[in-house]
């Protein structure tokens, strides 16, 4: 069945980042906007909801903050809606809870009638200037066209996992975000397995190490040299800024890889205060010389795992530093091995209209368009590689999303920031930071 109606822009995912573009796109009485996504309703890492658990980025890196303060669709009109605003403010933490803001999302995504749940996207074309979208209403049992002048990618990242995990493991092998699912067999079983060095890995240990029994051997490895804190300091922060991406953005594609590298070290480690919880409780646990059952150990890479006859797992290491062969063996192997960009599908219907690196990968423009010809193709959290990795970051939502409808627009909706930062990341800045201080000065 054809939809006759043309939007301005079909979204297709609902995860935060395009969640904020349907609120910020709702008061604009000129756009048309309507949004895809297969699950039932909003649900941001449900594996991973601990009750005690924050986000990493401050309460205004909502939906809409940074972009409008004053929208009726940010998380401070969302706590004054339930009658929490004060309780918030008697806290005094930036920082809340993952699972108060996931209910947060599900408040703003129930109140935009352009947010279509339970709709997936099953195939695009284009065809005279517009693109055609083919949607399965799956509660309804029926599919319908829809046709955009634009289109925003927002399918997000997928968990990633080693090659050499199959299906027939994932029982028992499996990724951090399915954690509290499993969390009920993990505590009951004999051995858990924890792999890998950032905030997840490191939540599912700490949640385990607090309530495991004395017989139940828990294990944790990762791949760098240490269990490493995030780098949270005030002048590294100033790297998810807007002249940081044009700074990245405008560097050599292998420089950009290795500036990659660096980032992954500053922003994909452990929150410092976890990790000094996590040493607070061993040591608690320790009085009276008593036995933990607990191994941590670092400069670990996982080669291989095998499924052993008992039912157990058989995990082959390689200790980098050392250069030596170990094993492992245990009950359950939880992965903390990230997030990956999967591309979906259905894009292989307009695959003549996506400008692409010569590696594959999507040939992402500034104003973050990967259309080949026209500003017609947007994405979300795809361009790390052109970006840097602040693509993936909560802070940086707002503001990619004020520079994608003044794009759509065609005029300035939304004020993107040009400089926040006081430093400077390369010299050609200096001469256009001493005309800014002139203009500053003249004012």
């Amino acid at each position: 069945m054809k939809n006759n109606k043309i939007h301005t822009v079909i979204g297709i995912g609902i995860g935060p980042f395009n969640l904020g573009l349907a609120a910020l796109l709702n008061p604009l009485e000129e756009v048309s906007a309507v949004f895809f996504d297969q699950v039932d309703e909003f649900d941001w890492h449900p594996g991973l909801l601990l009750d005690y658990v924050t986000l990493q980025t401050p309460f205004l890196c909502d939906c809409v903050s940074m972009a409008d303060p004053t929208s009726p669709y940010s998380f401070l009109n969302f706590l004054k809606e339930s009658g929490r605003l004060y309780k918030f403010f008697i806290r005094e933490n930036f920082y809340i809870l993952r699972k108060e803001y996931n209910l947060y999302c599900k408040w703003v995504s129930k109140q935009l009638e352009s947010c279509k749940f339970s709709h997936k996207v099953a195939a695009i074309n284009y065809k005279d200037g517009l693109y055609a979208v083919t949607v399965q209403n799956i509660k309804a049992n029926k599919t319908e066209v829809y046709y955009a002048e634009k289109l925003v990618l927002g399918t997000g990242t997928k968990p990633s996992v080693p090659d050499f995990v199959n299906e027939n493991m994932q029982e028992h092998v499996f990724h951090t975000s399915n954690y509290l699912f499993k969390r009920e067999a993990l505590l009951n079983s004999n051995s858990v397995t924890i792999i890998g060095s950032g905030q997840s890995s490191a939540e599912v240990f700490y949640d385990l190490l607090q309530e495991k029994s004395d017989d139940l051997e828990l294990h944790w490895y990762s791949r760098p040299d240490r269990m490493f804190p995030m780098e949270y300091s005030k002048l590294t922060l100033e790297l998810t800024s807007p002249e940081f991406v044009d700074y990245f953005f405008n560097m050599p594609a292998d420089t950009r890889k290795k500036m990659l590298s660096s980032q992954f070290a500053q922003f994909k480690g452990i929150n410092y205060d976890l990790i000094n919880k996590i040493y607070d409780t061993l040591y608690e646990m320790s009085v009276g010389n008593k036995k933990l059952n607990v191994k941590i150990q670092a400069n670990s890479r996982l080669e291989a795992i095998e499924k052993n006859i008992d039912d157990t797992y058989s995990l082959k290491f390689t200790q980098v530093e050392q250069n030596k062969k170990f094993e492992n063996t245990s009950e359950f192997v939880v992965l903390g091995t990230g997030y990956a960009y999967k591309e979906p599908p259905f894009l292989s219907g307009i695959s003549e209209r996506i400008s692409r690196k010569e590696n594959g990968q999507f040939d992402v423009k500034r104003n973050y368009t990967i259309g080949i010809d026209a500003d017609d193709i947007f994405v979300q959290n795809a361009e790390s590689h052109t970006h840097s990795l602040i693509a993936t970051d909560l802070g940086m939502g707002a503001y990619r999303n004020s520079y994608i409808i003044n794009q759509i627009v065609g005029r300035v909706v939304y004020k993107v920031e040009k400089r926040i930062a006081f430093q400077d990341f390369g010299v050609e800045d200096v001469e256009e930071n001493q005309k800014v201080l002139l203009e500053y000065s003249v004012q």
